[in-house]
């Protein structure tokens, strides 16, 4: 969502690199590129008036001029202040202290209230809580059986007494202010710590919405109201936003739809203009693309600084401890890498999700971004029909696979056996990989790491080099054979150097008395 912006940003620091000192012009020119990157990702106009003031007056301040590396600062200036307009810090739940915990959720219809539901419902859930999902959009046709089916994939039980409507021609019955007090009541009674209730929307604010959803938050009193944002609708988000603050008084955002491909000017926006923090954001339409929204994370993201702790999060997350400790016992023992092994390793990263995503996490990755949008995910899937394809020797010792067997493992996995062939090769390269990382030789080829192709191996190879005395390169036999003999007349006066003394001097021409030492000082060096 971010991609246009985060590009007008990367752009606008590259003029500014190589420059020892900025004069207010290349800070005004700086800021006005900003300005107009802001304004085409539809942030609002009093926002980017704030932004832009507050940069500029702290790039004209002592904390640029005094800077060893003022572009460096320029960006970390832009960092924090885009941190503050995200909100600042980290906004958790705030759970009650006598459960159960009541959230509401509101916003206009098409938001994706209720698929959020189940999404924080299978959050919540890993994170050690009962859940319980109420079903009080009564109005909007099938939203009862959607909320039914969404708490179904996510494992977390609903609460629905009423079936709602099930077409635009049905006449809306049933009082979702009684469903949803009936629903709290319901938790108390199955012991869920936690109540999310999902409630009605409208194509537009109106009235009648708002005065549904101040009874609900009467009749419920609840911990959190949670107003679900569609990060696609641009500058509109503002306007929208302010209504249901003024209509429900919500204490926290939740972005939804943050992979499409709008502009991401609500995210920037909501934030600051209603002074309520964002506090999750939904980033696919898996019940899995769900995570608690950082500021300063995001921030990262936009300035393609990446975000590595979220990474490590969903690696945590979705890591098999007992297949890591399986590997690195196998480093310990020093076993050889298999194929299987291979497969393993592959299966956890998908179990990780989208590639593209985790890889658009990684720092600088916008300069590789057109790579990754034609990266296909089902690259993991051929890998492991190729893989399973095998037999179980044949994964084991994978040298001998021969041509026959090729063509027979491309036959059963549904591929070409160049693909087989460049699968096999990729993994010799990894095993080779492996067997230097457990002599604990580092990695190959990594600059400063031990190892062929790194520095260290390289520099051995050059002191290796200069050891070796190079033959006569000469093609005339009589000068070939005067410099072989200087050659020998060289190496023969080396071999008559006494061994084990500085200099090449014997130990017993040396005289510490003539080196004029301190009294006793010669005891050091072997004298009585």
């Amino acid at each position: 969502m971010f991609n246009s912006l985060s590009d007008r940003l990367t752009a606008t620091f590259k003029n500014l690199r190589g420059k020892g000192r900025l004069s207010e012009a290349d800070v005004d020119a700086t800021v006005r590129e900003i300005r107009r990157a802001l304004l085409d990702a539809d942030v609002a106009v009093p926002v980017v008036r704030a932004f832009t003031a507050k940069v500029r007056e702290r790039a004209l301040g002592a904390e640029v001029s005094a800077a060893l590396n003022p572009s460096q600062q320029i960006v970390k200036i832009v960092n924090e202040e885009l941190v503050q307009i995200l909100g600042g810090e980290t906004r958790r739940i705030r759970f009650a202290k006598n459960p159960p915990t009541i959230i509401m959720l509101a916003g206009l219809q098409g938001a994706g209230k209720t698929t959020l539901a189940g999404k924080l419902g299978k959050w919540l859930k890993s994170q050690g809580h009962s859940p319980l999902l109420v079903a009080a959009d009564l109005q909007r046709p099938n939203a009862v059986t959607q909320l039914q089916v969404v708490g179904d994939r996510a494992g977390v039980k609903v609460f629905a007494p009423h079936p709602g409507t099930t077409s635009d021609l049905d006449v809306p019955t049933g009082d979702p202010v009684q469903v949803a007090r009936d629903g709290v009541a319901e938790a108390k009674a199955k012991l869920h710590d936690v109540v999310i209730v999902d409630t009605a929307g409208r194509l537009g604010v109106d009235a009648e919405m708002m005065e549904q959803a101040r009874q609900i938050r009467r009749a419920i009193i609840p911990n959190e109201v949670l107003f679900v944002l569609d990060a696609m609708i641009g500058q509109d988000a503002v306007n929208t936003a302010l209504a249901f603050d003024e209509g429900v008084n919500f204490t926290g955002v939740v972005l939804s739809k943050l992979d499409g491909d709008a502009r991401g000017g609500a995210a920037l926006s909501v934030a600051q203009v209603t002074e309520k923090p964002v506090m999750f954001a939904s980033t696919g339409e898996g019940l899995d693309d769900f995570e608690m929204f950082h500021p300063d994370r995001m921030a990262s993201r936009i300035l393609d600084m990446g975000d590595i702790l979220t990474l490590i999060e969903q690696a945590e997350r979705s890591w098999d401890k007992d297949e890591a400790a399986r590997m690195a016992k196998k480093f310990a023992d020093q076993e050889d890498f298999t194929l299987e092994d291979f497969l393993a390793q592959m299966q956890q990263i998908r179990n990780m999700g989208s590639m593209k995503k985790m890889l658009m996490m990684m720092p600088g990755a916008q300069n590789i971004r057109q790579q990754l949008e034609q990266f296909d995910e089902r690259e993991i899937d051929r890998v492991e029909a190729i893989v399973r394809s095998m037999t179980p020797h044949e994964r084991v010792a994978p040298k001998i696979i021969n041509g026959s067997r090729r063509a027979r493992i491309a036959k059963g996995s549904g591929v070409t056996v160049t693909e087989v062939n460049g699968l096999l090769e990729r993994f010799g390269q990894a095993q080779k990989m492996m067997r230097q990382m457990a002599r604990g030789g580092g990695i190959p080829g990594m600059p400063g790491m031990p190892g062929p192709g790194g520095f260290g191996g390289a520099r051995k190879a050059k002191q290796q080099a200069k050891g070796k005395s190079k033959g006569s390169r000469s093609g005339n036999p009589a000068k070939r054979a005067q410099e072989e003999a200087a050659a020998a007349a060289r190496r023969s006066q080396q071999k008559s150097v006494p061994t084990g003394a500085s200099f090449g001097q014997g130990a017993q021409d040396f005289d510490p008395s003539s080196l004029n030492l301190p009294k006793g000082f010669d005891k050091f060096l072997g004298g009585k």
